[in-house]
């Protein structure tokens, strides 16, 4: 390694950890203040830094949500889609109570950043990563509908009704994490599962 590589190695993680520091700040202003209230100079104090320091980094207020949005909508995506794939050779209603075990985790972890993604965000800042997590998911069940597991109405349409299920489904829980009905989860999750076996399923 020469030297200026020897000096690119230290400076790349102190932008790394700078990065890390000013998205750590910005998601507890956030979630502290909402996303109207959310500026660059309380996040930057809140980070310990300069407005300036920050701009080095991020152009702006919606520039550090977006990275925070991001991260936060890929590990929903990624845990979503893993249950999914983890389990594509079941069937039965251990495989539709697991994975929306395993929706609901995911939704439930960060409830708070949920709502500010759900209920204060401007729409078309995240819609292209939610139609990108919608799609991957109902690409996903699409090709398991479409294996034909045991059961299944004949006139079933495997991309029709993928769509109709990750619409209703992600609304669903979306709504109950977010409202907290007096719902036990066990009695929700009971419920979902015969919604969607009550769809899919041959009476």
């Amino acid at each position: 390694m020469n030297r200026s590589e020897t000096r690119k190695v230290p400076q790349q993680r102190r932008s790394r950890e700078m990065v890390e520091r000013i998205l750590a700040a910005g998601r507890t202003v956030v979630l502290r203040d909402g996303y109207d209230a959310a500026s660059t100079n309380r996040i930057a104090s809140e980070a310990g830094i300069s407005p300036g320091s920050l701009y080095q980094y991020f152009p702006n207020k919606d520039a550090v949500l977006s990275a925070i949005v991001g991260r936060y909508s890929d590990d929903v995506s990624e845990r979503i889609t893993a249950a999914l794939a983890d389990r594509f050779d079941e069937t039965g209603p251990e495989m539709v109570r697991a994975t929306l075990e395993a929706l609901l985790d995911a939704l439930e972890e960060n409830a708070e950043l949920l709502r500010i993604v759900a209920d204060e965000l401007p729409r078309n800042e995240n819609r292209a990563r939610a139609e990108a997590l919608e799609q991957r998911v109902i690409g996903l069940v699409s090709a398991y509908l479409a294996a034909r597991p045991p059961q299944l109405r004949n006139d079933l349409a495997p991309t029709t009704a993928a769509w109709i299920l990750v619409r209703a489904i992600e609304n669903l829980t979306v709504r109950y994490v977010l409202e907290r009905p007096a719902i036990d989860r066990r009695a929700f999750v009971a419920e979902l599962e015969r919604l969607v076996a009550g769809y899919l399923l041959d009476a």
